[in-house]
């Protein structure tokens, strides 16, 4: 059973799905309808030598054709490597629109999936809290590289290798046919 990176907090009785293989993650992002992709101002650390996460939302987002809502401060970042996310608004703003189910980004179909990348943890934590309660239409998957009990799928804690060699994997699976 994986842990809340923050142990101090009380998850509930019902916990996200530790994705233990990134097939896992891979084949519910490509049975999604309408996915849509959060994407937080800490997608611009490097931790370790690899790449910044924002460069993963990037990837998946092109061969996965899943668009982006950056929040705050995030688009400049975006901006810079010549694109333009889909949305951006604040991390709470968008987990509220993501709570009412006759909300869509533009495609009119409401989204049945939500992927978080780079939302500090706190706030990613109280966003999935809310979706988990009060939003039974979406799900959600943290593909950050601590674990986050209130998605309905999560990465365990993950040391930087670990979750950069999982998040290439999800960008190559995304990517392929069938």
């Amino acid at each position: 059973m994986a842990e809340p990176w923050q142990r101090a907090e009380i998850a509930a009785t019902v916990k996200a799905s530790v994705i233990k293989e990134s097939k896992q993650a891979i084949n519910i992002i490509k049975r999604a309808k309408n996915p849509i992709l959060i994407v937080g101002h800490e997608s611009v650390v490097t931790e370790g030598d690899g790449k910044e996460s924002i460069e993963y939302a990037l990837e998946i987002s092109k061969k996965g054709k899943i668009p982006i809502v950056a929040t705050a401060q995030t688009v400049g970042e975006f901006l810079k490597r010549g694109f333009q996310p889909a949305a951006w608004m604040s991390a709470m703003d968008i987990g509220s629109r993501l709570a009412d189910p006759e909300w869509s980004l533009s495609t009119g179909d409401r989204h049945d999936i939500a992927l978080f990348l780079g939302v500090p943890y706190i706030i990613q934590w109280t966003i999935l809290s809310g979706l988990k309660h009060l939003a039974p239409h979406i799900r959600t998957i943290s593909l950050d590289r601590f674990y986050h009990p209130h998605s309905n799928f999560s990465f365990p804690n993950l040391k930087v290798k670990a979750w950069h060699q999982k998040m290439e994997e999800i960008v190559r699976g995304v990517a392929s046919e069938g």
